[in-house]
């Protein structure tokens, strides 16, 4: 049982001194204030500890403090910490780069990288604009691609978007996730993109994360890539929050056997340091023109070689452990004690593939009463969901069987 928070709570006050008051969200039991942590436990300021089904927002997916990522991190502190990305690049970028052809899927060879999940977003829209001449995008309700004023314009999460609607073009066509049947939702999508002629592409989370772990129905990806083929659009996969090896593949959209045109990368690429990218086809990417001296889409710490060794070895700890088949086996394992979970009436519903899952509760509330429930006992879980009313339990792909079914039973227990 956690002790005291007596650190935490001072740490809190100082919190709401100094911080802007719409980041961190403070109650009684909430935040804890990280520490330390190591693989699936995570030590905070108080000296408690916890087992953590959250992988910090699905970044650890090789485990907190991964010694080989932590050593490929210090090797290259010790040499060489920033370059100049755009201008003169360390050599790590090249081999990044490099790297990033070999594991996407198909064709898609040439890279932007950024620095975050919104960076790579606004990357792969502007590309999608320069390769089609087209201005507007397709998004979905439940979406999720990141908050800076350009994404903010295909977010299908209303909350996000209502502040700011008197900046946004609000040309986005938003469709419904699909959630039964996938030839309706496919009709529903061809209808929808025959009246419109301005749409450079569609954006689309193989398996909606921040929207509450909403998995397509099967086949759904694969024809809407037809549809987008069709109608001369292009298909951008936002594999921020699915991508190395979340959903038991190492990118999700792969179970489909779909090649997108633009895949956005982020979040487990560094496995903790910061680090995106967008991956396109070279007849997509090569819209944009040959610099000239001056890039038209840059950022300082573009390349960074920190961030650039920590996707490597990132990328090798997937690969050596094979980690993202493992997410499969563990998911198998996952899947058969959240259905029954969802058999006993407790729950609305659950859903979910590989080590990505969400547990539907009948309200926001409810969910809410269950994270902080969950945290007296240990173990730390989040709220997704447009209404907020959904568990989601995205643990690092590195946790053990026993930890699994001891964290899942402690959410079962916090379930009112």
């Amino acid at each position: 049982m956690p002790r005291p928070r007596n650190k935490s709570n001072e740490l809190a006050q100082l919190l709401r001194n100094y911080e802007s008051r719409n980041v961190t969200y403070v109650s009684g039991e909430s935040p804890v204030f990280w520490e330390s942590a190591s693989d699936t436990t995570v030590t905070d300021a108080d000296g408690n500890t916890y087992l953590d089904l959250t992988a910090a927002f699905g970044v650890a997916n090789c485990g907190h403090a991964n010694p080989n990522i932590t050593a490929a991190l210090q090797r290259q502190a010790a040499r060489l910490s920033h370059a100049m990305g755009d201008v003169h690049p360390a050599a790590v970028k090249v081999q990044l780069l490099e790297k990033l052809a070999a594991i996407a899927p198909g064709d898609l060879t040439k890279s932007f990288l950024g620095s975050s999940g919104s960076d790579a977003i606004e990357a792969a829209m502007k590309t999608a604009m320069l390769a089609t001449g087209k201005p507007a995008f397709a998004a979905f309700r439940g979406s999720y691609h990141g908050l800076s004023i350009g994404t903010l314009e295909v977010a299908g999460i209303k909350k996000f978007r209502e502040p700011f609607l008197a900046w946004l073009p609000e040309r986005t066509l938003l469709l419904d996730y699909p959630r039964g049947n996938a030839a309706q939702a496919l009709e529903y999508a061809r209808r929808a993109f025959s009246r419109r002629y301005d749409l450079a592409a569609v954006i689309v989370e193989p398996i909606q994360g921040r929207g509450g772990c909403v998995v397509p129905p099967p086949g759904y990806l694969a024809q809407l890539r037809e549809i987008c083929r069709e109608r001369g659009m292009l298909m951008i996969a936002d594999e921020i929050y699915t991508g190395f090896g979340r959903t038991g593949t190492m990118f999700a959209c792969e179970q489909e056997s779909v090649v997108p045109d633009i895949l956005c990368l982020g979040k487990a690429m560094g496995n903790g340091f910061p680090i995106s990218a967008a991956v396109a086809s070279p007849g997509v990417m090569d819209a944009w023109p040959a610099s000239e001296g001056e890039a038209l889409h840059t950022s300082t710490h573009l390349g960074n070689p920190m961030g650039c060794a920590a996707a490597l070895a990132s990328i090798a700890e997937l690969e050596s452990r094979e980690l993202p088949r493992r997410a499969a086996t563990l998911g198998n394992r996952l899947a058969t004690k959240l259905n029954a979970l969802h058999a006993s009436g407790k729950v609305a519903g659950v859903r979910g593939r590989g080590l990505m899952w969400g547990i539907e509760l009948q309200d926001a509330a409810q969910a809410r009463a269950a994270v902080e429930k969950a945290l007296t006992k240990g173990v730390l879980i989040l709220q997704a969901g447009e209404q907020g009313n959904v568990l989601s339990i995205t643990p690092p792909l590195t946790i053990s069987e026993a930890d699994l079914d001891r964290g899942i039973d402690v959410v079962e227990s916090c379930i009112a």
